[in-house]
């Protein structure tokens, strides 16, 4: 998927920068050659722009290994640049935690997330009711996703298994310190997708840039 910007016409430099940020951050590490041709400008003035972010503390560059040549130069969001990407609130949500916990002990938290767990498993089976497939249920469960801020994505990886693409969580301050936020999550994909085996392959809190879930239809 592309960086989102205007077709036609030249891309204004902030927002040029703005979109290097945000291509980083949902597809990874980068050349210099790719982010160019992702948002349509040339490779000059790619460079430009990278160098720019890279004196304000937004990115890094580092060589990867080709199978062919030399090693390739590559583009990566610091961590400086991770928190222009908002946690909702995430210092209070900590905080919040914290209280519960003294006040109403780790099963008031439990009774908590349990909670908000069949608030949003209810929620999402609505939105799913009139998804026929499979595909179409993982792909209207990430545009949920994404409008909640996890800037989602539904891929197929094959014919019967889908990954569920979430590169940025809203939540992350309250899963670090509650990993039950994470179980609850997993959980609720799971409920919203019966038909399938939901399983997460690529986790944030263990130092992946990204949480994702391969979904396998069940064989029949």
């Amino acid at each position: 998927m592309k960086a989102r910007h205007t077709q036609g016409a030249p891309v204004a430099t902030s927002d040029s920068r703005e979109q290097i940020l945000y291509l980083l951050k949902t597809h990874g590490p980068l050349s210099a050659g790719a982010i160019a041709d992702h948002l349509g400008i040339t490779a000059v003035g790619a460079r430009q722009h990278l160098h720019q972010l890279a004196e304000q503390g937004l990115l890094q560059r580092f060589d990867r290994a080709e199978k062919v040549g030399r090693p390739a130069s590559y583009w990566a969001l610091t961590e400086k640049a991770q928190q222009r990407f908002p946690d909702r609130h995430g210092d209070l949500t900590v905080k919040l935690i914290e209280s519960v916990r003294e006040v109403f002990g780790p099963q008031g938290l439990d009774t908590l997330i349990a909670r908000r767990e069949q608030e949003s498993l209810a929620e999402y089976l609505d939105a799913l009711r009139n998804c026929a497939t499979l595909g179409a249920r993982v792909r209207k469960l990430a545009q949920l996703r994404d409008r909640e801020g996890y800037m989602a994505q539904a891929v197929q990886e094959q014919r019967g298994i889908w990954l569920l693409l979430e590169n940025h969580c809203p939540i992350c301050a309250a899963a670090r310190h509650c990993h039950n936020f994470c179980r609850s999550e997993l959980e609720i994909f799971r409920q919203c997708l019966p038909e399938a085996r939901v399983e997460r392959c690529e986790y944030l809190l263990d130092g992946a840039r990204r949480c994702a879930y391969r979904i396998s239809a069940q064989q029949t």
